[in-house]
């Protein structure tokens, strides 16, 4: 299995320096569901329980993503406590509102902790992410953040994430354009306000001269100027780019497809795992996106077996089809079994006495889960595990083997 941070350590001192703004995308069919979002799990009635936390935004412009990590979460926990529990001891989980806003996320921490919260899935998104990591370090509380992929997310021992890191996106990106021959000539228009954004381009333009890749044209937007993107595209046009490179989310992904096609521009597109959601944009021509590429930890359409019944337990509860947020958050929560499993955790255990044993139960443990096959982790926090390359054809998402 690839070690995703080997040879990185450049990238990462770039990364950090960097203002963390954002986590990474995600696709908008999450089936959501209609529960508030102060919710518990558990189905036991037993005080003696393991208690676990989740933090995320379920309201406002993210909400999409933390209702997804939300229903991943609970699906999971809903299948353990059925099955026996975490050593026989059942888990109780509950998931609160951030609003994707790091004050806010910093008090659901204080709530949780309140509740008697013994171990953390979260936060969704990177900025909360961070400023909740710093809080959890003090308490020596286990974090374990499902898309939080901003290189800060996991800067202290106490913090894994299941999601790949904002560089990793960015230089197998690179290598897998060069090393399949799709361009020569690529443009990059980036978010140069975002974290997640500028973090992948800084790590694919490193890596673009290995791959024989002439970066002809790199054009950035801010927050304030992401719905007009004509000077961007007229530049790569007459730059001659044969790829753009869009490392950012679906929805401004959506408004760059179409206004590509109002000038009668059709390099190959090719983006990260911001993109997947792109066909769910309100009136999204499905069309536009065809032969869109992009990275991605999980794919609905997958046939393993493992994905499918997934996805058919999802839909069943959530009447709705999961995203990548929902997988990782799947698949946080059975690591955390397996963690758990591996330390011999009991519920009477210290927070801090939990955390030192995930710390190093993490580095011990193999899961397969619906994001990888045998997912890994490192002692930095990182997992270990490959991308799917994604291609959208005739209306619908299909893994590239």
């Amino acid at each position: 299995m690839k070690n995703w941070k080997k040879g990185l350590s450049a990238l990462v001192v770039a990364a950090m320096a960097m203002s963390l703004v954002a986590g990474c995308g995600g696709k908008g069919d999450n089936g959501g569901s209609s529960n508030d979002s102060n919710s518990e799990s558990s189905s036991s009635g037993s005080e003696t329980v393991i208690k676990i936390g989740g933090i995320g935004p379920t309201t406002g412009g993210a909400a999409i993503y933390g209702e997804a990590v939300k229903n991943g979460a609970e699906l999971a926990v809903k299948e353990i406590n059925e099955a026996g529990g975490i050593n026989g001891i059942q888990v109780e989980f509950n998931f609160q509102d951030d609003e994707n806003d790091a004050e806010k996320a910093v008090n659901a921490y204080n709530t949780l902790k309140d509740w008697g919260m013994q171990a953390l899935l979260g936060t969704v998104t990177s900025a909360p992410c961070v400023a909740v990591g710093e809080v959890a370090m003090s308490d020596n509380m286990f974090l374990l953040t499902p898309s939080g992929t901003a290189v800060d997310c996991v800067q202290y021992d106490n913090a894994f994430r299941v999601c790949f890191s904002d560089p990793m996106q960015g230089l197998e990106s690179a290598k897998y354009i060069g090393e399949n021959k799709l361009a020569e000539k690529v443009a990059v228009i980036y978010d140069s306000s975002d974290v997640y954004s500028t973090g992948i381009y800084q790590a694919f333009a490193e890596e673009a001269p290995n791959q024989n890749l002439q970066l002809v044209a790199t054009e950035a937007f801010t927050a304030e100027s992401k719905t007009d993107f004509s000077v961007q595209l007229q530049k790569a046009k007459d730059a001659g780019a044969e790829l753009v490179f869009l490392p950012f989310y679906y929805s401004e992904a959506a408004l760059v497809l179409q206004q590509a096609a109002g000038i009668k521009y059709e390099p190959i597109f090719f983006g990260c795992d911001g993109m997947d959601g792109i066909l769910a944009v309100d009136g999204f021509e499905a069309d536009l996106a065809q032969d869109l590429m992009f990275l991605s930890p999980f794919t609905p359409t997958s046939e393993e077996e493992a994905i499918q019944t997934f996805v058919t337990d999802f839909q069943a509860a959530y009447g709705g089809t999961p995203n990548q947020f929902a997988a990782d958050a799947y698949d946080g929560i059975y690591a955390l079994k397996a963690a758990m499993e591996r330390a011999d955790v009991s519920a009477d255990m210290s927070v801090s006495d939990i955390c030192d044993a995930l710390k190093t139960a993490m580095t011990e443990i193999t899961i397969d889960g619906v994001t990888a096959k045998s997912l890994t982790w490192e002692a930095n926090g990182e997992p270990s595990k490959e991308p799917m390359v994604v291609k959208i054809a005739d209306g619908d998402y299909a893994v590239v083997e």
